[in-house]
This record gives structure tokens, sequence and C-alpha cells, in this order.
């Protein structure tokens, strides 16, 4: 799968199966499988040179990532899921800002310790922000593609082993419902909130149904994601 981005043809970075062999649920069903592509990520995007500099001078990256429809045995497919690393000369990670541009998205997003583990439902339009200190995995339950962009510093790498090393996230999300990891027994109880809205979306200069797309044009609009310390009250309630 390619994507038509700013005039050009871009390539995927591809996760497969069995690079998500560690965090699926239904072990059974996984046994004796193929290999087969799963969903797709194109980074570092942008509609013009200008834009990439613009991304480059604020020190941030935007990405799309495609996931179609499907399941991994009775668990809806989902991203590997990973948490941030402490931005530089602060006590908390790097957050990162999620759009639904297509399709329904089920956000996961779990403290490291997992004293707060919260579900987010958002459709197109919606927009989720990840603050410090949690990781994340997104899970399409719906029949339809789920395609997604985020907003995200540009100079780190993500983390996927504290996931992987409890052999997935704190809740695994099936046919059946939220499912508790047996791994992660002291993970909070799983509590369900809203895509934020109104004054929230304001906050951080965003809209309902209006693509955040061209906030990196506004330089310094999104500085929250690249030195959040100095922007801890605005995280207050995004969740």
């Amino acid at each position: 799968m390619d994507l038509e981005f700013g005039g050009k043809t871009k390539e995927p970075d591809i996760r497969r199966l069995f690079d998500m062999k560690d965090v699926i649920f239904d072990q059974i069903w996984l046994a004796g499988r193929e290999n087969f592509e799963l969903y797709y990520m194109f980074r570092d995007l942008f509609l013009s040179r200008a834009d990439g500099d613009k991304l480059r001078d604020q020190n941030l990256r935007y990405d799309i990532t495609i996931i179609p429809p499907g399941m991994m045995g009775s668990e809806y497919i989902k991203t590997a899921g990973h948490y941030h690393p402490l931005a530089p000369g602060s006590a908390v990670t790097y957050p990162e800002l999620y759009e639904v541009l297509e399709g329904e998205a089920l956000y996961l997003l779990q403290k490291e310790d997992l004293s707060d583990v919260v579900a987010i439902n958002a459709a197109a339009g919606d927009k989720v922000l990840v603050p410090p200190n949690y990781g994340h995995i997104t899970i399409n339950r719906s029949n339809k593609t789920l395609k997604m962009s985020n907003f995200v510093a540009r100079d780190f790498s993500s983390l996927y082993d504290p996931i992987k090393e409890k052999g997935g996230g704190a809740y695994f999300f099936t046919r059946d419902g939220w499912i508790k990891n047996p791994r992660c027994p002291e993970a909070s109880e799983l509590r369900r909130a809203d895509a934020p809205g109104g004054r929230t979306l304001s906050q951080l200069g965003l809209a309902k149904g209006k693509e955040m797309y061209p906030l990196l044009k506004e330089h310094g609009r999104l500085d929250y994601l690249t030195r959040p310390g100095d922007h801890l009250d605005l995280f207050s309630g995004v969740i």
C-alpha cells in the first residue's frame, strides 16, 4: 500500500503479524499462522518543501498510519503499542497528538505503572492528545479502514519493550469486549473517556472537523509536543 501525499508517492513501513507475536492476545490462533501485513506507517510527511523546513525547524514530524479492518483471532487489529522517552531536561515524557482522518479509532492509553488506563473512542475529525507519561495502543474496532495522522517530536525513538514484556497492553479488546491482561494484575480498572472537544480543543489550537496539518505553519503552536515540561497546565484534563 502506497500513499499519495504532496504530489509524491510514499512507501510505508509495514507492520506484519510476526512483528506483533509477543503482544497478541490469542496465542492459540497465532500458532501455525502465516505472516501477513497488518498496518502501514508513513513517516515524516509534508505537502511542500517549505512545510518540511517548518517541521524540521520546530523539531516536529507529521505521520499517517493506515490500519485496515481485521481480526487477530478473537482480538481486533491494533498497533504494537509504545511509550515515549523523557524530554531532555524534563521529568515528563514526550506527548503525541493524533487525528482520525477516516474510520474510527479506539485508543488505549496507560501510565507506565498502570495506575491509570483509559479507553477513548474517536471518530473522523476527532483529535486525541496522548499526554506525557502515558503509553498508547490504537485499535481498529470497525469494519472500515482507519486512517489517522499524528504530530510528534522528531528526535526520539519509541519504547516498545515495556508493552512487549507484558505481552500487550493492560487490556485487550476482543469480540467479547475488554479482557484484562493477566500479566498486568496491578492495572487500574479501565475507565472510558470521550475524545476532547470544545474548550480543551481550543486550548490546543484545534477544532473538531478542522484538519490539524496547517498548525505546522503557526510557529510555536505545537511547542507543547517538543517542550512538554513548559506546558504542564495544558495537559490537565485532556483525558
